[in-house]
């Protein structure tokens, strides 16, 4: 067999996937489809990284059309980034969702290369966004850390920082001027036991937002 027949195939394969979850879900409801295709009213935006380990719906256990999705390398919100940007205006501003969840993970290859500064192509100037997260939080970094703690805790920064980066922007300021019931969330996914954790920074409003995010910082200081 030849390589190509090899990939048409392994592709094949995937649209019997598809075929057997359509039915699936038409087992269950059938109308699931129909229902799906009239309207669209998730009440999470999930801002998490593009790693195929870290699949969103699935972890939260929620079906399609009831989590708003955007995921990059490291799940970075850089003010630059219109895509990011796009997502997060259209999911406040159009489908109105109340919350908005930044959801990093431990065992993230793009924070380690940012960590380490291995070079992995064009990424590299995508992490530059998670290197800065590393040289304003150093303090944190202690040498004294086995490597794997620090690279836990740089997720866990990194996590913490993109969430005051989605309080920066001027949608969610705008939102939270004219009253609209928006949360910001900042979770942690470990890969090696499937559960989510909470990192206790949500953010519900402008006036709270910069003592909150120093209380989140400030437990980093107290275990040092």
């Amino acid at each position: 067999m030849t390589n190509k027949n090899k990939e048409a195939l392994e592709l094949e394969q995937l649209f019997q996937n598809n075929r057997r979850w359509a039915e699936s879900m038409l087992a269950e409801d059938k109308n699931f489809f129909a229902k799906l295709a009239a309207q669209q009213s998730p009440e999470y935006l999930w801002i998490g990284c593009s790693d195929s380990r870290v699949p969103a719906n699935e972890i939260v256990d929620l079906l399609p059309g009831e989590l708003f999705v955007h995921r990059n390398i490291a799940n970075v919100v850089a003010h630059s980034d219109l895509n990011c940007l796009s997502v997060l205006q259209f999911a406040i501003d159009v489908l109105k969702v109340k919350h908005v969840i930044v959801c990093g993970h431990y065992g993230c290859s793009g924070v380690h290369a940012a960590m380490t500064g291995r070079r992995v192509g064009l990424a590299d100037n995508w992490l530059r966004h998670v290197q800065d997260v590393h040289q304003k939080h150093g303090r944190y970094m202690r040498e004294t850390l086995p490597t794997q703690a620090q690279h836990d805790r740089l997720c866990e920064l990194n996590v913490i920082e993109q969430v005051a980066n989605v309080c920066r922007t001027t949608i969610v300021q705008d939102a939270w001027e004219r009253g609209q019931d928006v949360t910001i969330h900042g979770w942690i996914y470990g890969l090696k036991d499937g559960l989510l954790s909470d990192l206790n920074v949500t953010i519900d409003c402008l006036d709270s937002a910069d003592e909150k995010l120093k209380h989140s910082f400030a437990r980093y200081e107290q275990s040092e």
